[in-house]
């Protein structure tokens, strides 16, 4: 182990975030990524960051929950929101990137840092001797888990997420699929894929019967409601799908004026517009027969399919029971936890419990006194949920507006409070900077 002050577990959003704004503050860190030396089942490269999923860090709206957490993570300088914002592509309101500029952006910004040494290696036992970040995230691996679960003395908690499969550009048939976003907000990014209803049903019914990849023993655990395979959503009903990702509200097929049965929506997956990534379509369907039945979708029927869908584990750690809202373990103070494996749920919630982990451990290496943002910022209401929720139940979250403390006053109208919400959350936010002089 090197002689740095503070050792960093994990090279994904959260590791880089965590590593990088300690950093800035001055502490030499270790950043640890065991890739490529042990790979994982969904990585493809031994690039830091790299995207595994989506290439959507979700919702850029201000007055959307996601939003506003971006916009308190760029008051706080944060590496990861500021190289997103540098290799966009159109996502309509969605902050999404190229993920292999993202990706090569991150790596070189983290090893050009004079204080930041990545080493590649697999860290089977967590250090003693110093702070410890671990932001190893969903694809911890088995050895670490269990080093990390003898100091917690709890058990983990596990589901499994779905990959949706990437269609080259050149061969969807845009005579058929349209290019619009819901209800014209945030222009034409998305292309659409309209059904009728005898389309729907077909779909429906290869879909329903289509072979699956044989769910193990170990994998009988409940999926994160918002990344459920779209076969298992088939499984609650024929309409099921009509109200998650295959719902036509706000969208006019130009060819017959009227709104489809239902839609497929394609999201650009990098900057040149070469693929799209399939936008709910998560699936663990076997390889052959993801082929046979997303071909038969209007639009897809010569698709191209540029990587299919697949299921990988997801690991966090019942953060009711194991972290204090600082993220540092109860059980051992110069133990911090972040990302997914703290139970926050995305792209940016992970980076941002990254980001807090490395002020926090910064600011411990300094002799300062962890700080904790207020309670009404996005950060304050996750890190509130994801420490105070029933450990009985506990399950990943997203920010969202139904985790905000109330406003003093209450406002009836949903868009008004919702910008209410985002004001004082970025006031508080500012304030706390100020008083907490965190950066």
């Amino acid at each position: 182990m090197s002689s740095a002050d503070l050792i960093v577990l994990g090279g994904g959003l959260a590791g880089c975030e965590a590593a990088w704004q300690a950093a800035e503050r001055g502490v030499t860190v270790a950043l640890h990524e065991m890739r490529p030396v042990v790979p994982t089942p969904a990585h493809r490269t031994d690039r830091l960051s790299e995207l595994v999923c989506s290439n959507s860090l979700g919702s850029n709206d201000p007055v959307h929950a996601a939003g506003i957490l971006k916009a308190e993570m760029r008051r706080l300088r944060s590496l990861i929101l500021r190289t997103a914002d540098e290799v966009t592509v159109p996502a309509g309101s969605a902050l999404a990137v190229d993920r292999e500029l993202f990706a090569a952006a991150i790596t070189k910004a983290i090893e050009a840092h004079p204080k930041i040494r990545v080493v590649r290696e697999e860290v089977i036992d967590l250090p003693e001797d110093r702070p410890v970040i671990v932001a190893t995230g969903p694809l911890t691996s088995d050895r670490l888990a269990k080093s990390i679960q003898s100091v917690i003395r709890a058990d983990y908690l596990a589901f499994y997420d779905a990959i949706a499969p990437i269609i080259d550009a050149e061969t969807i048939d845009t005579s058929i699929a349209f290019r619009a976003s819901r209800y014209d907000k945030g222009g034409d990014d998305y292309l659409n894929c309209p059904m009728t209803q005898t389309e729907y049903n077909q779909f429906y019914d290869a879909l329903a019967v289509a072979e699956r990849v044989p769910t193990k023993p170990f994998e009988q655990t409940p999926y994160f409601e918002g990344c459920v395979p779209i076969e298992v959503q088939a499984d609650r009903g024929r309409q099921t799908l009509l109200f998650g990702p295959m719902k036509p509200v706000g969208l006019t097929d130009p060819r017959t004026g009227a709104r489809p049965y239902a839609v497929v929506q394609l999201r650009q997956e990098n900057r040149f517009g070469s693929c799209y990534n399939m936008v709910g379509f998560q699936t663990k369907l076997k390889w052959p027969e993801q082929q046979r039945i997303f071909r038969m979708i209007p639009g897809l029927q010569r698709a191209e399919f540029l990587r299919l869908g697949s299921l990988h584990r997801n690991t966090f750690i019942n953060a009711p029971r194991v972290i204090h809202p600082t993220l540092q373990c109860r059980a051992r103070p110069s133990l911090f936890f972040a990302g997914q494996l703290t139970g926050v749920e995305g792209y940016t919630e992970a980076a941002a419990m990254g980001l807090l982990a490395g002020i926090n451990a910064a600011r411990l290496i300094h002799g300062q006194a962890p700080v904790v943002p207020p309670p009404a910022t996005t950060y304050g209401t996750l890190l509130t949920y994801i420490t105070t929720s029933d450990p009985r139940h506990f399950q990943p979250m997203n920010a969202n507006f139904g985790l905000y403390p109330d406003l003093p006053k209450r406002v009836r109208d949903r868009a008004l409070r919702r910008q209410k919400i985002a004001e004082r959350a970025l006031e508080e936010l500012e304030r706390w900077i100020v008083e907490s002089k965190s950066i």
